[in-house]
């Protein structure tokens, strides 16, 4: 058995704070829509990405299923485990690893979504449905790297099924829908050309990256990296306890989620922000609120404040703005924060 190699810890990535945060709230409540991690070339994105994969824990799965079904999550689950169940098959449960799911360039829809065999579906009357990278995604990571220079309408596509949870097919009549419950993280270099303003909406947050300007971090990350080639598995043993730690975080952030309760003052700051910065539609605001619970859970907090919709609001926020012809594509952060410390949390 070939030996796979070790993957750089997430915990051992030196500052990209924006990026990690992101990165983790999407993990913990994947319906936010995903993350677009916008930078130029050599700023760890594709490392935190796997990274991310490799300290997240083991899932239970339905052994056998194409789709990759939850464990016990039988409301959710595929036609196909449907069809099994009801048949009298004993299913068995399954850990598998979480996995990073890349998804090329070059894809097709019928790549992406999966084929539905209608002539089989004619002669016997059963769908036979042969699984695209949608469903391989289900439960995993599905990884976009110059997420930019994809078709339109495949990340529209994706973005759909980030957004519901659900991968719909439907060919001549016939429908399947599988669950497709995923993290979905695109990455791009601004300087390879942006998305179209209608799908940089529909991600949902986004983080600029930046190489690191402090001289001592950036030492740093050399130094860590050099470790890391040289003695990968001795690397990753020095940060062992520190990864476990943070997937202990993790864990505990997804149990509490269900836990945590949305007030009114929770919902006003979000509406109220919106409005100010002239946001479009409600998208905005339900982003605010999915991440604001996000990061209280995060944080091991028994309770969303309004705190937490203005912590969270740098992330979801730059990519909505209205803005003019020639005005810049960002939106000025620290103007953003000077306003929100002085609307809602005045000395």
């Amino acid at each position: 058995m070939t030996k796979t190699r070790p993957v750089y810890p997430f915990s051992a990535i030196v500052g990209q704070e924006g990026m990690k945060e992101a990165l983790l709230l999407n993990v913990i409540n994947p319906s936010i829509g995903g993350v677009l991690i916008r930078g130029e070339k050599g700023t760890a994105k594709s490392t935190a990405v796997r990274a991310l994969a490799d300290l997240l824990p083991e899932r239970k799965v339905v052994a056998g299923c194409p789709c990759g079904c939850k464990w016990g999550d039988w409301d959710r689950a595929c036609p196909i485990c449907i069809e099994r169940r009801e048949g009298g098959e004993e299913l068995k449960e399954m850990a598998v690893p979480m996995k990073v799911v890349e998804l090329p360039l070059s894809s097709t829809e019928d790549r992406v979504a999966g084929t539905l065999d209608i002539e089989h579906a004619l002669k016997t009357g059963k769908k036979k449905f042969e699984p695209g990278v949608l469903a391989k995604a289900n439960g995993n990571i599905l990884y976009v790297d110059e997420v930019n220079l994809l078709d339109d309408h495949l990340v529209d596509l994706l973005l759909d099924a980030a957004a519901m949870g659900t991968n719909f097919v439907e060919r001549e009549g016939v429908s399947f829908a599988h669950p497709a419950r995923f993290t979905l993280v695109g990455t791009m270099n601004p300087e390879e050309g942006d998305l179209r303003p209608q799908l940089l909406d529909r991600f949902g947050l986004l983080v600029d990256v930046k190489a690191e300007q402090d001289a001592t971090n950036r030492m740093e990350v050399i130094r860590r990296r050099i470790v890391f080639e040289r003695d990968p598995e001795g690397f990753c043993e020095e940060h062992r306890e520190a990864q476990e730690d943070l997937r202990s975080e993790i864990l505990a952030a997804q149990r509490r989620l269900a836990d945590l309760a949305v007030s009114d003052e929770v919902l006003e700051t979000a509406v109220e922000i919106s409005l100010h910065l002239g946001v479009d539609g409600h998208r905005a605001d339900l982003t605010l609120v999915k991440a604001a619970l996000a990061s209280a859970a995060l944080w091991g907090k028994e309770r969303v404040g309004r705190e937490d919709v203005i912590k969270v609001s740098p992330l979801v926020l730059p990519h909505r703005m209205r803005r003019g012809p020639f005005q810049d594509s960002k939106l000025d952060m620290k103007e953003l924060g000077d306003w929100l410390q002085e609307r809602f949390l005045p000395a």
